[in-house]
């Protein structure tokens, strides 16, 4: 099993907290990484349908036969059970009692928030990172290569083939999760605005062309974008506020999740065609800025990311303040550096006088390179690096 980074953080959290709450995508490895972090617990999930009636009918029933140590896994298909677990946690006042899994965000944390608010730690687990993948000894490089894959487990513990394994992953995702969260009467045209979305990476939010390309009114562009975002399939990088001059963009870009699930999206069929791709760099950024979400999330912290542009296109891709610094990072998908690369965080530090040992410059090139306005850093060894 590949050691996820997040494990430290459950087994710690777990005694302190009667529940830990652990959310994310689906397959993102949240039951095997449960299941190996507590080998002694029992393991129930809600997906059975005999387990489900069980907790839906007779909660107390349920809970009586599994009175502790126990993962429940899609614990948001009996909303009705959390209630009675709190109860349950709340006479027996212990912690590590149960461990809780699911998929859909939304339903999941609503329950959380109405029964448990206080008495679990919420924990959010994505595919493997790039360090992850780094120290597995798994890594798919090239980069293409990595973009292409993307960093569900079972693609690269079962060598699947990327282009199916997405497709069905969609299917899935579009069949289940969809339905259950949004009636959405028309599922081509949604399948259409994911695509779109997918055309849009790196780019700034507009819900109005999304709209209208779709043939939907902006509302409901609004109402799907957020299907997409409590699904873990897509998310807004916001821009930086802070009021350097008036002359700031203050509309967030959209990226990905998972880089190989926007590729199935964009119909890249392989990764050479990477290559010559016009979203090649934008896709580059994306799997950049998903290490620094994924590195917030394993540490149980909430990414504070933003990015930087102005009117006249100055413009910085990233700005780190998750762990109480500020660093800028550049990210060029080019193997080779150029001076030109620290043009917007020079115009960045006049402003927001920043050090010079806080910018970076990620970059698809073999070398770490120190220069006088700041680091520039190989993404190849970036696992071991940041």
């Amino acid at each position: 099993m590949i050691h996820r980074l997040l494990q430290p953080k459950i087994l710690e959290l777990a005694k302190q907290y009667p529940v830990i709450t652990l959310t994310g995508p689906r397959q993102s490895g949240k039951t095997t990484l449960l299941r190996n972090s507590f080998p002694d617990y029992k393991y129930v999930s809600l997906e059975d349908p005999d387990m489900r009636l069980l907790a839906s009918s007779d909660p107390k029933g349920f809970l009586e036969t599994y009175p502790d140590k126990t993962i429940i896994d899609e614990v948001q298909r009996v909303p009705d059970l959390f209630s009675y677990i709190q109860t349950h946690i709340d006479l027996a006042d212990k912690e590590g009692m149960y461990m809780l899994a699911g998929s859909h965000n939304f339903l999941l944390m609503q329950s959380v928030s109405q029964s448990l608010a206080g008495r679990t730690a919420v924990l959010k687990l994505l595919p493997f990172s790039h360090k992850e993948m780094y120290e597995g000894g798994i890594l798919p490089l090239p980069v293409d290569k990595e973009i292409f894959y993307g960093a569900y487990p079972r693609i690269l513990d079962k060598n699947l083939n990327p282009v199916i394994y997405y497709q069905s992953y969609l299917q899935t995702y579009i069949e289940r999760d969809v339905r259950i969260l949004k009636n959405i009467g028309d599922l081509n045209n949604f399948i259409k605005f994911i695509k779109l979305c997918a055309g849009r990476i790196g780019q700034l939010l507009n819900l109005s062309s999304l709209a209208n390309e779709c043939g939907i009114a902006v509302s409901t562009a609004k109402e799907w974008l957020s299907v997409l975002e409590v699904s873990y399939i897509c998310y807004r990088l916001e821009p930086d506020f802070n009021n350097f001059n008036k002359r700031l963009v203050k509309t967030p870009k959209l990226y990905f999740y998972d880089t190989g699930l926007a590729c199935s999206l964009l119909n890249i069929m392989s990764a050479e065609q990477l290559s010559s791709h016009y979203l090649k760099g934008e896709l580059f950024e994306n799997l950049v800025i998903n290490e620094f979400i994924k590195n917030s999330y394993n540490n149980a912290l909430t990414p504070n990311l933003t990015f930087w542009r102005d009117s006249t296109g100055n413009e910085i891709d990233l700005i780190d303040y998750t762990f109480g610094e500020k660093k800028a990072y550049e990210i060029k998908s080019s193997q080779t550096f150029s001076t030109e690369f620290f043009k917007g965080l020079i115009k960045w530090n006049l402003l927001a006088h920043n050090s010079q040992n806080d910018n970076f410059v990620i970059y698809n090139g073999k070398d770490e390179i120190k220069t006088s306005h700041g680091t520039v850093m190989p993404w190849e060894k970036f696992g071991s690096i940041y």
